[in-house]
């Protein structure tokens, strides 16, 4: 089955993530200059080993044309000459927070939130970044839609397999992460290993969400930046179904995003409310997991059966998880999104008919 007939925005969207992937010349117009890596020396000395039990970390920057990506990185301990690599797993975050808030939230006293100490104790090499726009990252001088994302994920992914040695990634996007990660998948199937895509939406038909957020798509398109205060945030925790997540968790989010402003990007809604769909399942080669909390309204079950049709790599799998709502990894039951995650992403290798057991 095909894609769903572009009209020419989506089309222009579709080349413009093509273009990304040709012989990795996105450079063209400066847009990629140069990567470098820079280990932060913070006071903290996160470039050292970490205290006992916890995993050590670094900070890095990339460099895309004047703008300097912030990536973040732990593991079970720093890096040595001659170890044998882990495997990497990269975290992609979505519209309205920046990585380290979604993926590395403290939040003492409320169980862990953090994905990235989930993963590194599973054995992964966990990375993150923020988008232009987000965070720590420099502010940029456009909106951050899904096609910059595609961009600033070829040069972070060129630092992290110099960092790594290891030339294929497993990507996880949560909501816009997933358009994000799925965009970049098609561009560049070649640094791909496993994909796990969360709270995705293919079409859009039938999200009460995107028809909500519609609403203000004439804002979307004039403006690069919405507002994104701490009523926003705690609606993260309520929009789809209230009792899903532990309303404790929205404040202390709100605390560690506000502090990066009040504001964050708009072309990730724009994207998502006016050129949909903006991956195409048919040139998306990897083995794929699709992740939905039962209550998300971004997408209805139909829309993702429908891009879960299509996939061609039979190696994929489709999962729905009761009792939770949009952001699987703020949920109650947010270990359930692990357990699954951890399952996929450590899948033995096939074997065929003549290998023996």
């Amino acid at each position: 089955m095909a894609l769903i007939r572009l009209d020419g925005s989506r089309r222009s969207f579709l080349r413009r993530i093509g273009a990304l992937g040709a012989a990795h010349t996105i450079g063209a117009a400066g847009l990629a200059q140069s990567v470098f890596a820079q280990q932060a020396k913070s006071k903290a000395g996160t470039a050292a080993k970490s205290a006992a039990g916890k995993p050590w970390s670094s900070e890095y920057w990339a460099q895309k044309g004047d703008v300097k990506l912030n990536m973040f990185r732990k593991r079970r301990n720093a890096p040595a000459p001659g170890e044998a690599p882990q495997p990497v797993l990269l975290l992609v975050h979505g519209s309205s927070l920046s990585s380290r808030s979604t993926f590395d939230l403290d939040t003492r006293g409320h169980g862990d939130y953090s994905l990235m100490d989930v993963f590194v104790g599973y054995g992964f090499d966990v990375w993150t970044m923020d988008f232009e726009g987000y965070g720590r990252s420099s502010p940029g001088k456009g909106n951050s839609n899904i096609a910059d994302g595609v961009a600033n994920l070829d040069i972070a992914t060129e630092l992290v397999v110099r960092e790594t040695g290891q030339r294929r990634l497993n990507l996880f996007g949560e909501s816009s992460g997933g358009l994000r990660v799925g965009a970049f998948a098609m561009a560049h199937p070649e640094r791909v290993d496993r994909l796990v895509l969360a709270a995705f939406t293919y079409t859009g038909q039938g999200s009460p969400t995107l028809s909500d957020r519609a609403k203000q798509l004439d804002f979307y398109r004039t403006h690069n930046r919405r507002p994104r205060d701490r009523e926003m945030i705690r609606s993260i925790f309520t929009r789809d179904k209230p009792g899903t997540t532990d309303p404790a968790i929205a404040d202390i989010l709100a605390d560690a995003e506000l502090q990066f402003g009040d504001t964050v990007p708009t072309g990730t809604y724009l994207d998502m409310t006016a050129n949909l769909p903006v991956v195409d399942p048919l040139k998306v080669q990897a083995p794929v997991m699709l992740v939905r909390g039962e209550f998300d309204g971004i997408a209805t079950e139909e829309d993702l059966i429908s891009f879960f049709q299509k996939l061609p790599n039979r190696d994929r799998q489709l999962v729905i998880l009761p009792g939770m709502a949009h952001s699987v990894l703020l949920a109650t039951n947010r270990h359930q999104a692990w357990h699954v995650m951890r399952s996929f992403l450590q899948m033995p290798a096939r074997r065929d008919g003549r290998q023996k057991s």
